[in-house]
């Protein structure tokens, strides 16, 4: 069942975070912990861009806006199984996502932990995650985020405050990312999924801070800057929708 945003502050959701203490202790441990692997990453990308252009017909607009260089976040709007793997096959960089633990089940964990995807469990503060996350930011890497936390209406309504602490924490531009058309019809051959070489779109927008440039890190300047990343977010996809027409 789909949970529902709090009222008040655009629909902003609010989840826990880490403390001021375990803040601290994340960021010390990132910095000892070895990043995710970046080549692993890149070997899932590949394994997307054959994957996704080979069952539908993608149709990637703006990928030119994510930087060449240097940490950056993806955050895609989340509807359906397939915006995940979809993104990471068309993102002009290797992307490190974080997934749900209950997706890293039988022989798909060894092979999402091969290809350098994190693992995050969402009934508590995952303070391995959140340690793995910071080192792929750390060594300049891209961290892709679901920012509503689940599937749902992909509108962005309801974000929970990872995104902001991530973003605030690391320095890192967000990029917002739109992934229209996965859910607009089901598949005959293949239930749940798109139609086969039907076309989704995908619309990255413009990279953007999350701060306020004060450097604050406090859970008040974590919620203003979810407020502010939820304007961003529901900006770039309603332009996204006006330039695809969906």
């Amino acid at each position: 069942m789909r949970r529902h945003a709090r009222r008040g502050e655009a629909g902003r959701k609010v989840s826990k975070v880490p403390g001021e203490r375990g803040a601290a202790s994340a960021h010390a441990a990132s910095a000892e912990r070895a990043a995710p692997s970046v080549r692993g990453a890149d070997v899932g990308r590949r394994i997307g861009v054959g994957l996704m252009y080979g069952l539908w017909k993608p149709r990637v607009l703006g990928a030119w806006r994510v930087p060449a260089a240097g940490p950056v976040i993806l955050a895609v709007n989340h509807s359906h199984n397939v915006d995940g793997p979809m993104v990471m096959g068309v993102a002009p960089r290797p992307t490190h996502f974080l997934i749900k633990k209950e997706a890293f089940v039988g022989p798909l964990g060894p092979f999402l932990r091969g290809i350098g995807q994190l693992q995050v469990d969402r009934s508590t503060v995952d303070r391995t995650a959140i340690t793995d996350a910071l080192a792929v930011l750390r060594e300049g890497g891209v961290l892709g985020i679901f920012p509503e936390g689940t599937r749902g209406d992909g509108d962005f309504a309801s974000l929970r405050a990872g995104l902001a602490y991530f973003a605030v924490r690391s320095g890192a531009p967000i990029v917002p990312v739109a992934v229209l058309g996965s859910t607009e019809r089901d598949g005959r051959l293949i239930r749940h999924l798109p139609p086969l070489r039907s076309r989704v779109d995908v619309v990255f927008g413009d990279p953007f801070e999350a701060g306020d440039s004060s450097g604050r890190r406090t859970r008040k300047a974590l919620d203003e800057a979810t407020v502010r990343i939820q304007e961003r977010l529901t900006a770039h996809l309603e332009n996204a929708r006006r330039l695809t027409g969906r």
